[in-house]
C-alpha cells in the first residue's frame, strides 16, 4: 500500500501549480489590456482599435446627426489628402486627358478625387455647402440588409439601400440624375435644344419653379447668379453629369404665380424638401 505521505505531497505539488498558472495568466492579463482612452461627447474614441472605432457611437444615430467633418476627418481624412494618379496604369497621363466631370464648363482645373471634388474644389466651394453627414447617415455593420437585428432596419423599409454606405436614390440622384426630357416639354434633350431657348434655362425658369435650391447643402443665391452667366451651370446638375438613368422626384415647392393643378406627373412630388435639409428660420446657411 503507498504511503498516505507521497499522496498527501503529490496533491500540494499540484494546487501549488494550479495558484502559480493562474497568478501568471492574470499578469498577463493586465499587461495586455488596453490603455483606457478618454471618451469626448462627439470625436470617435476608437484609437487603432478597428472593432472599437467601427461601433463608436458617431457612426449610429443620433450621434451622427450633430457629427461636423472634423470628427468625421479624424480617422477618413485619407479622403482629402489622396490625389489622382499623374499617369495612369496604361500610360496615360492626367494632365493631357479629360475625365467625364470635366466635359463641362464649369469644371476648371485638373483632375481631382471624388470626395475632393464635392469639397474643396472651386466650384463646389462656389455653389455647394455639402458636409461629410449630407450624404452619409451613418454605417451600422449589422444593417448591410434588412431584419438583421432586433433593432435594425425593418424589411418594410423601402428607402434602404442594399450594403451601401450611401443610399444613391434619396443622395446622389439629387445631382446626378438625367434631366426628365419629356416633362420639361422640351422638343429634345438639351444639349441638342439648348440653342432654342438662347442656351439659358432662365428663358423659362424665370417664372417658373422660381421656389428652388432651399436647402441647407446649396447656396441657392450663388447658383442663381451663375446660372444667369452660364447654363452649364444649371444643367451640370440637372443632367450634365448623371450617373444613372432614372430622374429624381424633386419637390415641387409652390411658387408664385403656380398653376392650382397639379399635372399627373407631380401627383406624387413632395412640396418640401427633406426636413434634415431645410434652412433655418433666419434663411442663412449654417456653418461647417
Amino acid at each position: 500500500m503507498k504511503s498516505p505521505k507521497i499522496g498527501i505531497i503529490v496533491a500540494l505539488v499540484v494546487a501549488v501549480a494550479a495558484v502559480g498558472g493562474w497568478y501568471a495568466s492574470q499578469q498577463d492579463a493586465a499587461q495586455s489590456a488596453p490603455t483606457p482612452v478618454a471618451m469626448g461627447p462627439s470625436a470617435p474614441v476608437g484609437g487603432k482599435n478597428l472593432l472599437r472605432s467601427t461601433y463608436d457611437p458617431i457612426h449610429f444615430k443620433p450621434a451622427i446627426e450633430t457629427a461636423k467633418d472634423e470628427h468625421c476627418l479624424a480617422c477618413h481624412r485619407e479622403v482629402l489628402d489622396d490625389t489622382v494618379r499623374e499617369t495612369s496604369p496604361a500610360g496615360v497621363k492626367a494632365s493631357t486627358s479629360k475625365a467625364w466631370y470635366q466635359q463641362l464648363s464649369t469644371y476648371t482645373g485638373e483632375q481631382d478625387t471624388f470626395h475632393r471634388r464635392h469639397l474643396l474644389t472651386g466650384m463646389a466651394k462656389e455653389l455647394m455647402n455639402l458636409s461629410c453627414t449630407t450624404c452619409h447617415q451613418g454605417s451600422d455593420p449589422r444593417d448591410e440588409a434588412q431584419g438583421t437585428s432586433a433593432t435594425g432596419t425593418p424589411q418594410s423599409d423601402k428607402g434602404f439601400t442594399l450594403r451601401k454606405v450611401v443610399n444613391v436614390e434619396t443622395t446622389c440622384l439629387k445631382c446626378h440624375a438625367p434631366m426628365n426630357t419629356a416633362v420639361m416639354g422640351l422638343p429634345s434633350p438639351w444639349p441638342e435644344s439648348k440653342e432654342i431657348f438662347g442656351n439659358s434655362c432662365l428663358t423659362c425658369h424665370a417664372a417658373i419653379r422660381t421656389n428652388r435650391h432651399q436647402v441647407t447643402y446649396l447656396k441657392a443665391e450663388a447658383i442663381e447668379a451663375a446660372g444667369q452667366k452660364n447654363a452649364d451651370v444649371c444643367y451640370g446638375c440637372h443632367g450634365g453629369r448623371s450617373w444613372y438613368r432614372i430622374e429624381y422626384p424633386y419637390p415641387r415647392h409652390p411658387w408664385e404665380g403656380m398653376s392650382p393643378e397639379v399635372p399627373d406627373w407631380a401627383k406624387d412630388r413632395p412640396v418640401v424638401s427633406e426636413a434634415r435639409f431645410a434652412l433655418p428660420a433666419n434663411g442663412n446657411q449654417p456653418k461647417q
